[in-house]
C-alpha cells in the first residue's frame, strides 16, 4: 500500500531486561554482566599491566608451594613479581541498543503500529535508564535507512519514532544489512561496547527475488558474527505464519510478544546467539 500518515505510540511500560550474553569490558552502566574496576569480585588473573587490585588470597596460593626452593626459613611469605594476582571484579556495562524497525504496508494499521511504537518507546526508556547508546534503521518500500545512528540522546530516538510514516513492501533483508553497516562502523568507534539488535517485525519479508532467502543469508550473516539479538513479533491475527520466530532462529537469538516485553508478563526472554535460553532478570 501507499505511505500512511505517522501515528502515534501507545502508553510505555516497564520492560523485562534484555542484556547480551557472556561478559564484556565496556562502558560502566546498567544493562549486561561485564569486567569493571568496581562492583563484585568474582576471581583472579596475573596482571597485564599496572596491579591496581591485589587479591590477598590468591596471591598467597601461587607464592605458597615455593617457599622451600625460594629458601625459606622463618616466619612469613617469600613473595615475588610472578605470583601477585590480580583481582577481578563484576559489574554492568551499557550496551549499543539497535532497533531494526519494520515500517512497511503489513505494519500500518493504525493500532497496530501504534503498540508497536509503544512497545519501542518502552525499550528507550529503559535504555535510558541503563545507560546504552541507541541507534534507529528502519525499513519500508524498497530500502532501509538509518533514521538515528547511535547515540546517546534517547529523545532524539523516541522523536525519530514518533514520526515514522508506515506502507509499501517489506525489504526485511535490506534492513538487517543496514543493521550489519552501522554496527560495521560502530566496532570501529567503540570496540568495547557490544551490540543488541531488536528486530521489529512481523517476519514477513517482500519486494524483489526471493525476498525470504535474502533475508535467511542476512540474519545468518549477523548470527555469524556473533551478534545478541531479539526479535519483536509483531504478527497479528487469527492465522499465524510464526515467521517471526524463524527469523529468530535465523538470528540465534529470541522472538517475544510485545506482551511479552512487560516486565509483568512471562520471564525467559533472553537467548545467547548460540540459541540457548537464560531466564530474564526482572528490571530493578
Amino acid at each position: 500500500g501507499g505511505e500512511q500518515a505517522a501515528v502515534g505510540a501507545s502508553e510505555p511500560f516497564r520492560t523485562k531486561v534484555l542484556s547480551v550474553p557472556g561478559i564484556g569490558e565496556g562502558a560502566a552502566g546498567r544493562r549486561s554482566r561485564a569486567r569493571t574496576e568496581h562492583g563484585r569480585t568474582t576471581g583472579a588473573r596475573r596482571p597485564r599491566e599496572t596491579l591496581t587490585k591485589l587479591h590477598l588470597a590468591a596471591t598467597v596460593h601461587a607464592a605458597a608451594p615455593h617457599q622451600r626452593a625460594r629458601g625459606r626459613s622463618g616466619p612469613g611469605l617469600v613473595v615475588r613479581r610472578d605470583d601477585l594476582r590480580q583481582a577481578t571484579r563484576e559489574g554492568r556495562e551499557g550496551n549499543l541498543v539497535l532497533f531494526v524497525v519494520d515500517a512497511s504496508g503489513s505494519m500500518a494499521a493504525r493500532q497496530r503500529m501504534s503498540a508497536v511504537k509503544g512497545a519501542v518507546l518502552s525499550l528507550l526508556l529503559d535504555a535510558y535508564q541503563r545507560r546504552d547508546k541507541v541507534g534507529l534503521v528502519t525499513f519500508r518500500g524498497s530500502a532501509a535507512e538509518v533514521a538515528l545512528p547511535p547515540t546517546s540522546s534517547v529523545d532524539a530516538a523516541a522523536a525519530r519514532l514518533e514520526s515514522l510514516p508506515t506502507g509499501g513492501r517489506t525489504p526485511l533483508a535490506a534492513g538487517l544489512l543496514k543493521a550489519h553497516d552501522v554496527l560495521r562502523v560502530e566496532r570501529l568507534r567503540d570496540p568495547a561496547r557490544r551490540a543488541l539488535v531488536v528486530v521489529v517485525t512481523d517476519g514477513r519479508a517482500t519486494g524483489g527475488a526471493d525476498p525470504v532467502a535474502l533475508t535467511g543469508r542476512a540474519a545468518r550473516l549477523l548470527a555469524t558474527e556473533g551478534v545478541a539479538s531479539v526479535v519483536v513479533d509483531c504478527e497479528s491475527g487469527p492465522v499465524r505464519l510464526g515467521l517471526a520466530g524463524r527469523l529468530a532462529g535465523e538470528l540465534g537469538g529470541t522472538a517475544v510478544t510485545p506482551a511479552e516485553l512487560r516486565a509483568d508478563g512471562i520471564a525467559g526472554l533472553v537467548r545467547d546467539v548460540q540459541g540457548t535460553q537464560r531466564t530474564a532478570r526482572r528490571a530493578a
